[in-house]
């Protein structure tokens, strides 16, 4: 079997310095600016002490998880834990698909430890090879797979063959993240900005993308970049409303975020000194998480929502690697939410390529994690929204259901228990400033929708519990009504996740 044609993730075209070095240094904090204020109002409850974020549980994979069948190499994976399901695409190349480049390969698990296999049972199923005419004639690595609505979007690097500069980003879609189609009318969506020739002749690739408040975000490596290292080290990020970026662009620079007229220019600021890096966005923190590689391992760098100041200090992943990282996360690219501790704890996972093969290249992709813990989430009312579906204790003899930002107190923790996603141990302070807009008294009455759906009657309206075993749960009389009564009532939510 031929060697690889092409590396787009780790060999960076013909750089004197590899793409798969780790970068110089982790970014300091911005200093803070002073704040001046006339009067303090009194807290208030007594201040809690602040507990420094540590890691613990660490893990590792005992083997490699995923490696497609004869294939000299697999990295640069993209993981998304979707239904129960962890499903990952990475980059690769198989003998079978043509036309000979860099392939994407997909495989899913029921544990992030594997073992991944292809929906046609092979340990990776081909699923996005070079177009054979064009930018991306030749090669097609780098995936990073979000699902917004009902649609699945690749982000990846494209090349025509071995160019000077000649790593280009495109985007695909899918209705089932197997089947793709190139969108953008096939063209790439963003290219090199040229704006400095540095020794390091890749261009512009390695896509993260994610998608929070309406915008698809995207994070990228671009060698020509103004803010770029000197080995051409950096990563750019732009966010846009059209998951193609063909319009209403915005690119990050030292001021924030400025609007744009295409996707290649300003790049005067890069987020971390880094190739192939990964991202999230941490909901209980409104802040996203950089994933890139350094001597310790993996780097986790964390930027507030605006980019403006970091929550805490870098934090390491360690263990072995030879290629950036793919972090586990939701379909939307945001972390998944703990279910232990959904304000404090943060669960990463990561999985990467561990070792150089026979190829000279990255491959036998491995998982490993940790979780940090004692993390500041949930300190507004923007950040609570993670603890939506969660039930805490009450200062009363009831517990507080969480339910779309607003606080439902239920009697009984027999019902709580059947509705609730989970019910905490501790209370966080930012329920207290969450309005109180029920209470569910036992014994009230209930009513029974023709398809089975039963809602308790409160105070003249209706809340919405699911099956019937709910209201019997809660003691309460069940009255059959019509699709029209049902509509006629006054409905105030759904309690049932």
């Amino acid at each position: 079997m031929p060697g690889p044609t092409r590396l787009l993730g780790c060999a960076l075209a013909v750089a004197t310095v590899t793409a798969c070095a780790p970068g110089v240094a982790d970014p300091a904090p911005p200093a803070a600016a002073p704040v001046t204020t006339t009067t303090k109002p009194a807290p208030s409850r007594p201040p809690q002490p602040v507990k420094p974020v540590t890691t613990e549980r660490g893990r590792q994979s005992p083997g490699v998880v995923a490696a497609g069948s004869e294939a000299p190499y697999n990295y640069a994976p993209s993981a998304m834990l979707e239904g129960g399901r962890y499903r990952m695409w990475w980059c690769s190349q198989v003998r079978h698909a043509e036309p000979g480049g860099d392939d994407v390969l997909y495989a899913e698990s029921a544990s992030p430890d594997g073992g991944f296999a292809g929906p046609d049972g092979s340990s990776g199923l081909p699923v996005l090879s070079g177009s054979v005419h064009g930018w991306d004639g030749v090669h097609a690595c780098d995936p990073s797979v979000l699902k917004v609505g009902g649609t699945y979007y690749m982000y990846y690097t494209g090349a025509p063959g071995d160019v000077p500069f000649g790593s280009l980003v495109g985007v695909a879609t899918s209705p089932d993240g197997i089947n793709w189609t190139r969108a953008a009318g096939g063209n790439p969506i963003l290219g090199p900005a040229n704006d400095t020739i540095r020794d390091n002749h890749y261009g512009s690739g390695q896509p993260s993308a994610l998608f929070v408040d309406g915008w698809f975000y995207l994070l990228f490596t671009d060698t020509t970049a103004k803010a770029a290292g000197w080995n051409g080290a950096g990563q750019f990020v732009l966010r846009a409303k059209d998951p193609t970026f063909a319009n209403q662009v915005e690119a990050l620079g030292a001021g924030g975020w400025e609007k744009v007229a295409d996707t290649r220019k300003p790049r005067t600021r890069s987020v971390v000194d880094a190739f192939s890096a990964d991202w999230m966005y941490v909901d209980a923190l409104r802040a996203f998480v950089i994933a890139h590689s350094t001597d310790a391992g993996t780097t986790l760098t964390f930027w507030n929502h605006d980019f403006a100041t970091q929550p805490f200090p870098p934090v390491h992943v360690p263990g072995p690697w030879k290629e950036g990282p793919g972090l586990v996360r939701t379909p939307e690219g945001h972390a998944p939410i703990s279910a232990d501790d959904p304000c404090g704890r943060l669960s990463v996972d990561v999985m990467r390529a561990t070792v150089t093969g026979a190829a000279g290249a990255p491959t036998d992709i491995a998982h490993f994690g940790l979780d940090l813990v004692n993390v500041p989430g949930c300190r507004t009312k923007a950040q609570a929204a993670v603890l939506n579906g969660f039930a805490v204790p009450s200062p009363e003899n009831t517990i507080d259901l969480i339910v779309d930002g607003k606080v439902v107190r239920v009697e009984r923790r027999s019902v709580t228990d059947r509705l609730a996603t989970r019910i905490l141990a501790q209370r966080p302070d930012i329920v207290d400033e969450l309005p109180v807009v029920a209470r569910i008294p036992a014994g009230v009455k209930a009513v029974r929708a023709p398809n089975g759906q039963t809602g308790l009657l409160v105070d003249g309206k209706l809340w919405r519990v699911g099956p019937e075993e709910v209201a019997k749960l809660n003691s309460s009389p069940v009255t059959a009504v019509t699709q029209q009564q049902w509509d006629a009532f006054d409905h105030a939510g759904n309690l049932n996740r």
